[in-house]
């Protein structure tokens, strides 16, 4: 099999290209975010957008070593990087720096700080796709499903020890990637089916939402063939479900913090707090409106410049997209986001190796949902739990780690062809 001319050969070069877009469209806004007369350039050290700059041209540097590293390099030491990736998660608990409530950055001065949990993505989605894309693995065996959540559940307590809740859930994206190898879609759908009836038991009273389940589990009874095996699971699930309604009390007071539990009434409408924790996403959806169909322009957005909007240049950055671009610049954005995962979902099924295809649904999966949620909570439609709108926001953590998560996969792909 010939052997590639060089680093570039076989390049996804539409990847590449969209990957270029976001930093484009992500370090113009962080710019526009904050602009003022008395910092004009666009390359200010001081300032946050000459910083991301920094960060850039290092993911630039990054894209050289992924791209001369020999492919087969990422899973062979995966399991390394793993190992390393939770010593890293569990000093950050001893020795980190509490930052807006949660101890998870590791400060190596004033103006360099590191978040492990951004390298815990990485690494946990490369083991899962080395041990998933093993020969002798089978998603069926209970023992195989166990180890698998087990790598993924690992990284993700100890994010939420950490405080970070909402980056927790990232690492629930993997179901997908389960999901894709074999997983019953049942479990999806158990699990979706908890979210709701976890927000329906906040909403109303636990004792009518078991009515209503008792109800829907009397239907199904009927609707069954009713054998004895059916019936015992039926019993198994009506009384795991009635057990989570009765925990979600529990749950919401001991296990959230104050904060938390504030940002999911305001996200539920029980209560108003214009002032408060709804803060953030008020200012957010009246910058997003005043944008309009077609933007302010280009430097011209008023409440994200003037700080109206809380973590403009992070969290919040869809909110600079909205106002300066309106409604055509964020569809845009959006629609440029969905071309990237169908990209990405279509590159990975042409992979030859098991390893390439399973690691390019973990990148799908982490995208999907970091994409969903910090949109989402920009308009309304998801609670505030500080995650980045992924090669967009501000932050050289963010984005070194998702530009090695992406040009992982790029360079697995430009390999295929020498995979048997």
């Amino acid at each position: 099999m010939r052997q590639p001319k060089n680093i570039f050969s076989n390049l996804d070069w539409t990847l590449v290209g969209m990957y270029m877009f976001f930093i484009l469209v992500g370090w113009l806004n962080i710019y526009a975010a904050a602009y003022n007369e008395e910092h004009k350039s666009i390359i200010d050290f001081s300032q946050e957008y000459g910083k991301q700059f920094m960060w850039i041209l290092i993911s630039i540097v990054l894209i050289l070593v992924v791209l001369i590293l020999d492919a087969k390099f990422f899973a062979t030491f995966s399991y390394f990087i793993y190992i390393f990736a939770i010593g890293l998660l569990l000093l950050t608990l001893a020795i980190g720096s509490e930052v807006n409530g949660s101890r998870s950055w590791i400060y190596f001065s004033d103006t360099v700080r590191f978040q492990p949990l951004e390298l815990a993505k990485f690494a946990t989605n490369l083991v899962l796709a080395r041990f998933l894309g093993d020969i002798s693995v089978r998603l069926q065996d209970i023992r195989t499903r166990l180890k698998a959540i087990a790598i993924i559940a690992l990284p993700a307590m100890l994010v939420l020890m950490q405080n970070e809740t909402g980056s927790m859930l990232v690492f629930a994206s993997f179901i997908f990637v389960l999901y894709r190898e074999g997983l019953s879609g049942n479990i999806l759908i158990f699990g979706f089916a908890l979210i709701v009836l976890f927000i329906f038991t906040l909403l109303i009273d636990k004792f009518i939402v078991v009515a209503f389940i008792t109800l829907a589990a009397v239907i199904f009874l009927f609707l069954i063939r009713r054998s004895r095996k059916n019936i015992i699971q039926l019993l198994l699930v009506y009384g795991l479900i009635v057990g989570f309604i009765f925990s979600v009390n529990g749950i919401y007071e001991h296990v959230l913090e104050p904060h938390q539990k504030k940002r999911i009434d305001v996200f539920l409408g029980k209560v108003t707090d214009l002032k408060g924790k709804g803060y953030n996403v008020n200012q957010s959806k009246i910058a997003i409106g005043s944008g309009g169909a077609i933007g302010k322009g280009f430097l011209n957005g008023t409440q994200t410049k003037y700080k109206f909007v809380p973590e403009q240049n992070t969290d919040f950055i869809f909110c600079t997209i909205g106002e300066e671009w309106g409604f055509l610049g964020s569809g845009i954005v959006v629609i440029m986001f969905v071309l990237l995962l169908m990209r990405i979902l279509f590159v990975a099924e042409r992979q030859r190796s098991s390893f390439s295809r399973i690691y390019g649904y973990g990148l799908a999966s982490l995208l999907f949902f970091h994409v969903m949620i910090n949109i989402g909570m920009t308009i309304g439609l998801a609670p505030v739990v500080g995650i980045p709108l992924p090669f967009v926001s501000y932050g050289g953590s963010s984005l070194l780690s998702f530009t090695v998560l992406l040009f992982v996969f790029i360079k697995q792909d430009a390999n295929r062809m020498q995979v048997l």
